[in-house]
């Protein structure tokens, strides 16, 4: 195929990612999905090798390319199977996260021609606190664990699962009698977001044929893998380091240790984390596939625009990481907040790394967190239950080109803010303040963006947990700028930990300020 013919065909495939999100998004029930976008949709050839992917969230996808082709080898696929996990061990990321995957036949075929799949974020996944993102200190404790299993096996229902499901929304009542079965009711949207993208590339199988359609995806990646080696050669030869910092474990350990080396030699590229921390009491562990997304994450970010979305952009790169470290934990070390805080962190050493290499194309510390805020309520006999999640966004850290921008979403995360009216009319909050934080980001010939302020005032009581970072740790500036404004969490006069589980009652007040992003230049 010459670069016409590949570059229709990426846009093609890529046109189905975009159609299963929007599916996805439509259908689904939580706000989480529906108004966050927490949601990421892709496609694999037979082997499990990234092909195409919507431009949803880093985090997600780039777990998914690197932990899908061991899931798919394990199972003996037939057509109208539908598999389901969340087990970070075993190609999720962290519990939260419910990745489908659907197996891509020809009609009058054997053999799977590919994989379709999508990973959306659910707020109640059984944890034993509202919102599922406790500040826990094992897996157990953080909700339902799904080792890869069909949820549909020649397109029968496994109806054990289901009921699991169906416990959960029973137990926790996060919704009301109106609203339907909450968590079953995204579970659908998933399925039929995968269906959706099935028929749609059956239509361009049928069209190309199976030979082409085969022949288009190997090109695909092998194009993918030429121009990721024509940016890495641009990158001088030779070993960078940095270190940087988590604040805290939400157990009484911090300032715990992230180290990358990074070796450039002729296009090839090693990231070696020896010498990160041990993992920890606390969630902040994450699976060598969530560090390896925030590397892949990086160094796409380098590569042209045009530059599809496969695993062959990613051939050049080598990750090594000790077991039993902060970014390959073992079992059953908990990691609700790595796939969201340290995932974070990691984009940070790893860029700090390559200003040493490429300081002109490498842009200071952005906020550093995804400043995570879980709330809801537990049913009793008197009121009803209901689960909260979102993300807010901070300062961009600012380049060699300008400044950073205020308060969005950056690096890891690509989600949306859920807006205010949404909040407020599915859930007993209401929102005081949101706002720009004006002055937090870090001075310098180009100053960094500016984090934001959420003030939420509760109506009811409610259970709140906190996982956030850059609270102890200013985001860094470079080449001689300042550093961003650390956040600041405080409930009412009280300042917050980074991580922490408590009441509120109603009437009271919850403040996030997020970090804003450092400076880059002398003024």
């Amino acid at each position: 195929m010459n670069v016409i013919d590949i570059g229709l065909f990426s846009s093609r495939i890529d046109a189905v990612c975009d159609e299963m999100g929007v599916v996805l998004r439509r259908a689904s029930f939580s706000p989480n999905i529906k108004d966050r976008m927490d949601f990421s949709c892709a496609l694999f050839d037979a082997k499990g090798h990234l092909c195409a992917q919507a431009a949803h969230i880093p985090v997600h996808l780039g777990s998914m390319a690197y932990a899908m082709a061991d899931i798919v080898s394990r199972f003996d696929w037939q057509a109208e199977d539908m598999l389901i996990l969340n087990d970070p061990y075993l190609g999720g990321t962290h519990l939260p996260d419910i990745t489908l995957i659907a197996p891509l036949f020809a009609p009058g075929s054997n053999s799977p021609l590919g994989f379709v799949a999508n990973r959306a974020h659910h707020a109640n996944i059984g944890a034993h606190s509202p919102g599922s993102m406790p500040v826990s200190q094992s897996l157990d404790e953080e909700g339902l664990l799904i080792s890869p299993v069909f949820l549909f096996r020649k397109n029968w229902l496994n109806q054990g699962l289901i009921k699991q499901f169906a416990d959960i929304d029973r137990d926790n009542a996060d919704y009301s009698e109106a609203d339907g079965d909450l968590i079953q009711g995204d579970l659908q949207a998933q399925v039929s977001a995968n269906i959706v993208g099935l028929q749609r590339l059956v239509e361009l199988v049928t069209q190309k044929g199976e030979t082409e359609f085969t022949r288009g995806l190997e090109a695909l990646n092998n194009y993918g893998e030429r121009l990721a080696r024509h940016t890495l050669n641009k990158i001088p030869d030779g070993e960078y380091a940095f270190t940087d910092y988590m604040d805290d474990d939400g157990q009484g350990n911090q300032n715990i240790e992230i180290r990358a080396l990074i070796k450039i030699d002729g296009g090839n590229v090693v990231v070696d984390f020896t010498g990160t921390s041990q993992q920890v009491a606390g969630n902040i562990n994450c699976p060598l596939s969530v560090a390896a997304a925030a590397v892949f994450y990086v160094f796409r970010c380098l590569m042209p625009t045009h530059t599809p979305a496969c695993a062959g952009s990613f051939r050049p790169i080598k990750i090594i990481a000790c077991e039993g470290s902060l970014v390959n934990a073992l079992r059953p070390a908990a990691v609700a907040a790595g796939n969201v805080e340290t995932s974070m962190r990691l984009v940070d050493v790893i860029l700090g790394a390559l200003q040493e290499a490429i300081p002109e194309q490498i842009p200071a510390a952005s906020y550093g967190s995804m400043n995570n805020i879980a709330m809801g309520y537990e049913a009793n006999k008197n009121q009803s239950g209901w689960d909260y999640y979102e993300t807010l966004g901070g300062g961009m850290g600012a380049g060699s080109q300008g400044k950073g921008l205020s308060a969005v979403q950056a690096h890891m995360t690509n989600t949306l803010n859920t807006p205010v009216e949404s909040l407020e009319l599915h859930y007993p909050v209401r929102i005081k303040r949101y706002q720009i934080r004006y002055g937090s980001g870090g001075e310098g010939l180009f100053n960094g963006g500016d984090g934001l302020v959420r003030e939420y005032e509760f109506l009811s009581p409610a259970h709140v947990t906190l996982l956030t970072e850059r609270r102890l740790i200013q985001p860094w500036g470079l080449q001689g700028a300042c550093n961003g404004q650390a956040g600041v969490n405080s409930l009412g006069e009280k300042n917050l930990p980074p991580k922490i589980s408590f009441q509120v009652e109603e009437g009271e007040s919850l403040c996030i300020e997020t970090p804003g992003g450092g400076g880059w230049g002398e003024l």
